[in-house]
């Protein structure tokens, strides 16, 4: 099955979402992994329109989606009694279309949770289970994303509940001028491929055999050596998780193995609280950088080869020419995606920004080649 239309998705949701590109990259990561993935940040970021696209996705697939308060009760995630049940004594709740036989949630406020909900939501998001009337029923569920306003407090009893989440990502509104102008312009009427159900099994497979090379192995040590030397102390088991979403990400970058440049987004797994977050992703990115360099000789050939195809295209103006140039272009775009999206993670490196500035204007001159035909 082509690994095509999964770029064709985050080609998509690229376009839809403005500043977004870290987060839908990290979503798609979620679901080829099998992970859960945290949002934290203020409302009006896309939050929510961004998890919705969960539903949108894979289809056919069973989503679910709901708003915590403090006052939430069971059977708002987990289904009503059954009042025939009940009335032997029986208290087995009706759990069709809930959350227990969903493929894909959202829960939105997740940290409103209370006690009368909890247990059931953590035994369901870390052992995919749901235990109703005591009967163990094994739930579909493949990924959930969770969103906050802000972080747990200590003593509120959701460290446990934060934990579960292998991916966590902090959502701010757009800070680009330019692009904040773009989404002011933008009508939001993308249209989003899909995946049905049996091709996103097949790729989670493919993902699972992503070659990971001893020197990652040795890599991921380092990485916690150095770790541990700043008292950040992530479990045997968040390491153990994180392969999947390595693995992952070099599916989704097109590889078929596992490099540095992969474990950047490590960043967001390995922390503990708050506080470590810069510490954490400073150990990566210095462990990690050795590939920025291999990344950008990646980059840098196959987009000049989209400027000289471009080039030859305009030049011969046959009737396909307009359509080949349009063809070059989103191809471009998608490289530029990339690096824009490197250049984030990795601010303090010089040759990523020159490297983004050069395709900006080159895709500039493209786009008007293309509405000049």
């Amino acid at each position: 099955m082509s690994h095509q239309k999964l770029q064709h998705i985050k080609q998509a949701l690229n376009a839809k979402f403005f500043d977004r590109t870290a987060e839908i990259d990290a979503l798609l990561t979620a679901i080829l992994a099998k992970q859960h993935i945290l949002f934290i940040g203020p409302a009006g970021t896309g939050k929510s329109a961004l998890s919705a696209m969960l539903g949108e996705i894979v289809k056919p697939s069973t989503y679910f989606q709901h708003l915590l308060t403090p006052f939430s009760t069971p059977e708002e995630l987990f289904g009503v009694l059954s009042l025939k049940d009940l009335e032997q004594g029986i208290y087995k709740r009706n759990v069709e279309g809930m959350l227990p036989q969903a493929h894909f949630a959202f829960i939105d406020e997740i940290f409103k949770a209370n006690s009368a909900i909890l247990n059931s939501l953590l035994t369901l998001i870390n052992e995919r289970v749901y235990y109703n009337n005591g009967v163990p029923v094994m739930s579909p569920l493949l990924t959930l994303v969770g969103s906050s306003n802000e972080y747990i407090e200590e003593g509120e009893g959701l460290e446990a509940l934060f934990d579960r989440f292998l991916l966590r990502y902090e959502v701010d509104y757009i800070q680009d001028e330019q692009t904040f102008i773009a989404m002011l312009q933008s009508d939001g009427e993308v249209a989003i491929p899909t995946l049905t159900m049996q091709e996103l099994i097949f790729h989670q497979q493919v993902c699972e055999r992503v070659v990971i090379p001893t020197a990652i192995y040795e890599t991921l040590g380092k990485i916690r050596q150095q770790l541990l030397d700043e008292g950040i102390r992530p479990s045997d088991r968040r390491f153990k998780q994180a392969l999947s979403i390595i693995r992952a990400q070099a599916y989704l970058n097109g590889c078929s193995e596992v490099t540095k440049a992969h474990l950047l987004i490590l960043e967001h797994a390995l922390w503990e609280t708050v506080e470590q977050q810069q510490t954490t992703a400073a150990i990566i990115h210095r462990i990690a950088n050795d590939d920025i360099e291999a990344f950008i000789q990646r980059i840098t050939p196959e987009f000049e080869e989209i400027l000289l195809k471009s080039q030859n295209a305009a030049v011969q103006k046959s009737p396909t020419s307009r359509k080949e140039l349009s063809d070059l272009l989103v191809q471009g775009k998608a490289l530029f995606l990339e690096v824009q999206a490197m250049n984030r993670q990795q601010p303090d490196r010089e040759e990523l920004r020159h490297l983004k500035d050069h395709m900006h204007q080159r895709l500039l001159h493209m786009t008007s080649l293309v509405i000049g035909f």
